[in-house]
């Protein structure tokens, strides 16, 4: 279901995109995150190319293109590193690269707090620096202040630590998380240390979102027991700064510095169009669905379906009525009458029903990826524990399914 449900969050974006760009709502969303941590060496790099090339295209059908034509585009980098992102899809308007940096999905580093405060600087700043320069935009989505594995569920819900040697990826000791768990306990030169650790992650990132804002008490304790992942306690106990600026300049010099963004990078200058090459290079559909199938013998929607729109709030005292572009007609993708399909939620690993169902899936292309294997696949700063991790997490989902009511609809096109 890999190509159908991509076309299904094809439209899901789309629908978004209409909302937030309305006049009303464009100050309020200036920039939009269409996919989070997608498993680019899993799914494939060209296959996901493809499609934040895809999603681009139609975003800035819907916006326009050129600065303050509809929100910027973030792209997680899929744990591809930022490095691979230099030249990438030439002539685009407004990507931001986003990346999620963390310490602790590794080994553990048992050495004392104070010596691990200039990870940041020494680790992060000259990778996003780089990528600031010869990309663009780019930013930390997410970042904490975890300097190991420790807080309740931090590897998935019921899984151990690496800390505790209760998690795989250790390093063989069986440590004690109570101290780090228990922020109430902390002396002032924990809090100093975290406070350092905590400048020289925002000055490393420059641009970035903490993960996360709260933390709530456990249900079991009653106790916040995830302190380091909780930027409000960091605010109310003092080891975050009440203004993040006085971190400006706290890692010093760390390879080559951040210039300015350049006109092309934020829609003042250049086509604001994917170039014609990287179109042919990254088409869409992909011309490979992983594992080696033909995107003509997977299965698929059309785009007849009645198109929805977000409900406005209440009272509402403009024009707005949740769809900005009226010239974005094209049906919703919905299943082709007559045709089967898999459970759009669990088919991995299930075989290939072919276009239509019924069909034995043996329609397969040649393997022509170049994309390595996740042990060989080079990064900047991604571990493939941290992969594992995700992976995890990731088994654990929440489906949509229809309230009692249907957001209004568009009129289906003829």
């Amino acid at each position: 279901m890999g190509l159908a449900n991509a076309q299904r969050t094809l439209d899901v974006i789309r629908v978004i995109t209409e909302f937030v760009s309305q006049p009303e709502f464009l100050p309020v969303v200036p920039m939009f995150g269409i996919i989070n941590e997608a498993m680019a060496r899993t799914i494939g790099d060209d296959s996901v190319i493809s499609f934040w090339s895809e999603a681009h295209d139609m975003i800035r059908g819907i916006t326009g293109t050129g600065a303050g034509k509809g929100p910027w585009i973030a792209l997680h980098d899929g744990f591809r590193g930022l490095a691979a992102f230099r030249d990438f899809l030439p002539g685009h308007d407004r990507i931001a690269l986003d990346a999620h940096p963390y310490l602790m999905f590794s080994a553990p580093d048992r050495t004392p707090l104070a010596s691990q405060v200039r990870k940041p600087c020494t680790q992060w700043a000259a990778t996003q620096n780089t990528s600031w320069n010869n990309f663009g935009f780019t930013l930390a989505g997410e970042f904490s202040l975890g300097a190991n594995d420790c807080g309740r569920w931090i590897n998935g819900v019921g899984q151990g630590t690496r800390w505790e040697g209760t998690y795989t990826g250790g390093d063989g000791t069986n440590g004690d998380c109570t101290e780090w768990n228990d922020y109430a306990s902390w002396t002032q030169d924990r809090k100093d240390s975290f406070r350092q650790l905590a400048m020289n992650s925002f000055d490393a990132l420059q641009h970035w979102f903490f993960w996360t804002w709260k933390i709530g008490p456990s249900i079991i304790t009653g106790k916040i027991e995830t302190p380091m992942w909780s930027y409000s306690l960091g605010l109310k106990e003092g080891w975050i700064p009440e203004d993040p600026r006085e971190a400006i300049g706290n890692c010093g010099l760390t390879g080559t510095p951040s210039q300015p963004l350049t006109d092309e990078m934020v829609g003042l200058a250049g086509p604001g169009v994917i170039s014609a090459a990287a179109k042919a290079q990254y088409p869409w559909p992909p011309t490979q669905i992983t594992p080696n199938l033909s995107p003509d013998n997977v299965p698929t929607y059309t785009a007849t379906g009645p198109i929805p729109t977000l409900p406005m709030p209440t009272p509402n005292k403009s024009s707005a009525d949740g769809w900005f572009n009226d010239a974005d007609t094209r049906g919703m993708y919905v299943p082709i009458e007559g045709c089967t399909y898999p459970d759009p939620w669990s088919a991995a690993g299930g075989a290939n029903p072919g276009r239509c169902g019924g069909a034995t899936g043996a329609d397969t292309v040649e393997d022509t990826a170049t994309t390595t294997s996740e042990e060989e696949q080079p990064t900047d700063d991604t571990t493939d524990e941290d992969l594992r991790r995700r992976r995890a997490l990731g088994r654990v989902r929440v489906r949509a399914t229809p309230g009692p009511s249907v957001p209004p609809a568009k009129p289906t096109p003829a």
